[in-house]
């Protein structure tokens, strides 16, 4: 598999649009928007300040740049070049701004976390939600656009207040059962919403729209507890990974724990198991003649299909360290539901595929760098990897292909993000981003 095309632009920060028509990228104090098929600049915007974030809304239609330092957000509209949008949120401050579902409403969370302010853009208005609490992942929208769910703190407890986004009117206030939520999430239906508890104690609760416990579970006591959770596309299936180093699944027809998935320093005794390990060599480039020259090695990598048992390396926590590097830290489930991927942190090398329904491993793919990111296909079982090295990895139930990414220096390879009809994706590093064109049939047919 091969790059067909490649555009290389420095910036921090790069989105693709929902509708993947377009990409948006900042650079210095410039937002530049290019078609994604013919890479021709369609937009370019000036921002006040460096930007923190960058966002489209759900309709592509506008995008949403953040200044933290000026506690302001200018707002574009691809539409109407000349209309623009500026919020101030003043002394308050500006710590993180998203969309709402319906593109119109911009949600900004100032410094402390005092409160949350919802702008409209059509009717000027705005509301103020208070209290939000300061965790990693404490608020949530359903994929339908209709709720969203928001992990307050009053009065040293825990609560979730549920909002309709089209009014955003207050539809339930609930205290959880927690001592110091760190997140939660709606399954992908809008049924339910899973809330954990913080490391330092395991618990997961699944409430109902309405504020009712549904299920209520614990592992284990007196240890660190849970460090991941993922749903199923189908929302048939909670995973919740453990600093135990083990992903736990539940059915949410009887809310009951399914299977128990471990991640051994040994891979044996399973048959069905296909391991791939990353294999580095290089090759000697350039031009050596008569009045001189240079030459370089490039090293590039490939897979190869090794025999089990197989010792998986494994990196021993240090004991001093407050959020030690061990347990299952990344869960991601492919977009037909048909597989999972897990990282178990003090396992950094190793990417371990799950085949969901029989949740039996079947394929471990153990790399040379610790593995950053991983990124599903938005539509096929094709799976992303990226190393803090120059190559992406794939993985597909056909096997594994590394690509180089092409560049004149080193490309150091941080995050990867598929454009949302999966024809092409960025990888990225701190500085740069390179947007990656697949070969495909079509394509090499055509040329």
């Amino acid at each position: 598999m091969n790059f067909s095309n490649a555009l290389k632009q420095s910036g921090q920060l790069c989105k693709f649009a929902p509708d993947g028509k377009f990409l948006a990228y900042c650079v210095h104090l410039k937002v530049v928007v290019r078609e994604v098929r013919t890479l021709h600049i369609t937009h370019t915007f000036s921002c006040l300040d460096l930007m923190n974030q960058l966002e489209w809304s759900a309709d592509s239609l506008f995008l949403l740049c953040s200044m933290h330092r000026r506690a302001v957000v200018q707002v574009w509209s691809l539409e109407e070049p000349e209309w623009h949008c500026k919020i101030n949120e003043g002394s308050a401050g500006l710590v993180h701004s998203c969309w709402g579902p319906d593109g119109r409403h911009i949600l900004n969370t100032t410094e402390f976390h005092l409160r949350i302010t919802v702008w409209s853009l059509c009717s000027k208005s705005v509301s103020y939600i208070r209290y939000p609490k300061t965790c990693a992942k404490g608020v949530d929208f359903t994929q339908d656009g209709q709720y969203m769910a928001l992990a307050e703190r009053r009065n040293c407890k825990d609560f979730v207040s549920v909002f309709a986004c089209q009014d955003w009117q207050l539809l339930k206030h609930f205290a959880t059962d927690t001592e110091d939520l760190a997140g939660l999430i709606w399954s992908p239906n809008g049924c339910v919403l899973c809330i954990w508890e913080a490391s330092t104690e395991y618990k997961v609760l699944v409430y109902s729209a309405d504020g009712r416990v549904l299920f209520t579970y614990s592992a284990y006591s007196w240890a660190l507890g849970v460090k991941a959770v993922a749903w199923s596309p189908s929302s048939q299936f909670l995973a919740v990974g453990s600093y135990d180093e083990k992903v736990r699944v539940f059915c949410d027809v009887t809310w009951q724990k399914i299977d128990e998935l471990s991640h051994p320093k040994e891979v044996s005794d399973m048959p069905s198991v296909v391991v791939y390990e990353e294999v580095e060599s290089g090759e000697v480039s350039g031009h050596l003649g008569a009045a001189g020259g240079s030459a370089r090695i490039e090293t590039f990598s490939k897979y190869e299909v090794v025999k089990i048992p197989f010792k998986v390396s494994v990196e021993e926590p240090d004991p001093d360290r407050a959020n030690p590097r061990l347990g299952v830290g990344l869960i991601a489930f492919s977009s037909d539901g048909h597989y999972m991927a897990t990282r178990n942190d003090n396992m950094r090398w190793a990417v371990w595929v799950w085949s969901v329904g029989l949740f039996r491993l079947v394929s471990l793919l153990h790399q040379k760098r610790p593995v950053e990111t991983l990124a599903w296909h938005p539509s096929q079982p094709r799976l992303a990897i990226t190393c803090d090295g120059p190559s992406v990895f794939l993985w597909s139930p056909g096997g594994c292909v590394s690509v180089v990414v092409p560049s004149d220096d080193a490309f150091h390879v941080l995050g990867v993000k598929w454009e949302p009809d999966g024809k092409s994706f960025l990888v990225m590093n701190k500085t740069e981003f390179c947007l990656c064109y697949l070969e495909t049939e079509e394509t090499v047919q055509r040329a």
